[in-house]
């Protein structure tokens, strides 16, 4: 044994040298590589390229798993300042922590910044992907998803869906042994609705079908993208083919009974929105949306009834748990609504405040990659808005880390400025931003004065998604009512 290790470090020893040649070639191609991208004329931002290939990719990586997750980028922003370039995941990189450089990556239109993801989820989504789609079609597809999503008729419809999912799933908590795992429940009940809303499916073999091969392909959208049989990437592409091919058959029925009923009414879903557009600008044409396009795009808007939407609910609980005065608060404001004889969501809405603070934890995963093409950044780089870091940061917000739901009467204005951008902005701002709030709040008024709950002990993963390490179990005690 002795002999096998004594051999190892001589082995070690001698590769010294030719890592340190390797690792001096890579740094001077680097440089070079900034020269000649920039046309040596301007100067690149200040940073570090880490180690050869993997960059600063694993202190990345690691600082997504501690309780402040924007360490990385707060680390290196005190070395070179708000704007800084790096190289992780395989990409040379320019970070910004600035609110001004970060409200104009928002607002350009298309002329500078071009949609920049990681290799897995290009693959997954394809080219036609609403993430990557730029220009004319990106904005003519937003905008149609976004006025359907805000029309009176969809609020007044959807309100009372939500709510009856909602009672339904809440119901049947108490035939799991009086425990429950939130983060489960919530995907459960926020995919439900966003199905509804999307393809008019309500609960049955096709709801159970899509939830699980929706599982399955998600699983892929963080991954190495390698495409053998077997792998990560593979099991998730074969995935989308089944979704695929329930969605078109949903959409086909769909296009062939409005061509029989020449329906005019408003429209139910995002599919009756999508197959009834006039038409989009194509190289001076007018071309409606393929339906290859339309079902594509639909099985990636389900993505926020995954992730995003279930995630800010979990949160939620866990961070009323973690604040009894917040939760008595809560419960006593929602206890009041209810036993009104009338009552208005916008008023669930309203008395919520914690849910600022809720959706400025979640923006820890709402970093936009783009690549600039233009001046002071060189082309073909990948340029990360870090949100997150402005919203942690402690010259914005006091004790950024701490569940405070009353800061935002402090703040004022600053909810509604550059240092506060949960949903994105501009062009990029997200259409489903709402139906989102709508969800959340309608789900706390029924938890609050449905049950009370005890937890067990949680902690926040952020890495590579925000999750709760165990999934949140509580036990709960229904109200007598």
């Amino acid at each position: 044994m002795g002999c096998l290790i004594s051999d190892s470090w001589v082995v070690v020893v001698l590769l010294l040298p030719v890592f340190w040649v390797f690792y001096k070639v890579w740094m001077m191609m680097m440089r070079r590589d900034e020269v000649e991208r920039n046309g040596g004329g301007f100067a690149v931002p200040r940073g570090s390229w880490g180690w050869p290939l993997i960059g600063e990719t694993l202190e990345f990586i690691a600082c997504g798993y501690t309780s402040k997750p924007v360490s990385f980028m707060d680390r290196r922003k005190s070395l070179y300042g708000n704007v800084f370039r790096t190289h992780i995941l395989g990409k040379a990189i320019v970070v910004s922590t600035d609110a001004e450089v970060n409200r104009m990556i928002l607002q350009n239109h298309g002329n500078a910044f071009i949609p920049c993801y990681p290799k897995s989820i290009t693959e997954l989504l394809g080219k036609s992907s609403i993430l990557q789609m730029n220009g004319s079609l990106h904005k003519r597809v937003h905008a149609l998803i976004g006025v359907f999503l805000k029309s009176p008729q969809f609020k007044a419809r959807i309100t009372r869906d939500i709510e009856n999912v909602i009672r339904v799933s809440l119901s049947n908590w108490m035939n799991k042994s009086c425990q429950v795992y939130v983060q489960d429940e919530t995907k459960k009940i926020t995919f439900e609705i966003l199905v509804q809303v999307l393809l008019s499916v309500g609960p049955g073999e096709e709801m159970n079908f899509l939830k699980r091969e929706f599982e399955e392909f998600i699983k892929g959208l963080i991954c190495l993208p390698i495409k053998f049989p077997g792998t990560r990437l593979y099991k998730s592409l074969k995935a989308k083919e089944r979704l695929l091919k329930m969605v078109n058959k949903i959409i086909k029925e769909r296009k062939n009974a409005m061509q029989k009923t020449e329906e005019n009414g408003p429209p139910n879903d995002a599919i009756d929105v999508l197959l009834r557009d006039t038409g989009y600008s194509d190289e001076m044409q007018q071309r409606r949306l393929p339906l290859d396009f339309i079902s594509g795009n639909i099985i990636e808007m389900m993505i926020p009834g995954e992730e995003t939407v279930p995630t800010a609910m979990t949160l939620a609980v866990k961070f009323l748990i973690d604040n009894p005065v917040a939760l008595a608060h809560l419960v006593d404001e929602n206890m009041e609504l209810k036993n009104r004889k009338t009552r208005h969501v916008k008023n669930i809405l309203g008395q919520i405040t914690c849910l600022c603070h809720l959706l400025k934890i979640r923006s820890f995963t709402t970093s936009a990659h783009h690549t600039f093409s233009g001046y002071l950044i060189p082309k073909g780089w990948c340029v990360l808005a870090s949100f997150s870091s402005i919203h942690m940061d402690e010259m914005n917000y006091e004790n950024p880390y701490e569940f405070d739901p009353w800061r935002w009467k402090k703040v004022g204005a600053a909810v509604s400025s550059n240092l506060f951008t949960p949903f994105g902005g501009g062009q990029r701002l997200c259409p489903g931003l709402e139906l989102s709030r709508l969800e959340i709040s309608i789900f706390l008024h029924h938890l609050v004065t449905t049950y009370r709950w005890a937890a067990e002990k949680d902690e926040i993963i952020y890495f590579p998604t925000v999750r709760m390490k165990r999934k949140l179990p509580i036990t709960i005690m229904p109200l007598q009512q």
